[in-house]
């Protein structure tokens, strides 16, 4: 994904307007629109900004990984753990262990009927 995509998906997932993010950030609407328009390029200060704004790393921002995550949505699904609460942190965990647990017999299943 591009930086400009990334940043589009943020400010989607966040609920706001582009001018409300150019007025959080003290940066003219214009500017911002370059970033997602993919156009223009934040200078260093103004990508820390966003990954604070955002919660989110600048190697998130960038698209950069560097052997902890394999893709764009482990990096999402970090990002989104970290923004629930800690009830809901346990929630998702769980939702994602019956995913598996699904799979798995799924899995069973099929050994079983294939042995046949």
């Amino acid at each position: 994904m591009t930086f400009s995509d990334i940043l589009r998906l943020l400010i989607e997932e966040r609920g706001i307007t582009q001018k409300q993010l150019a007025k959080d950030l003290h940066i003219a609407v214009s500017t911002l629109g370059g970033y997602v328009q993919g156009t223009s390029e934040p200078d260093f200060d103004t990508l820390r900004r966003l990954a604070q704004y955002f919660e989110v790393s600048v190697d998130y921002l960038l698209d950069f990984r560097w052997g902890k995550a394999s893709s764009h949505k482990e990096d999402d699904l970090l990002r989104v753990f970290r923004a629930l609460t800690p009830f809901q942190q346990e929630l998702y965990l769980e939702q994602g262990k019956a995913i598996l647990r699904v799979n798995n017999r799924s899995l069973d299943s099929t050994d079983f009927f294939e042995q046949k």
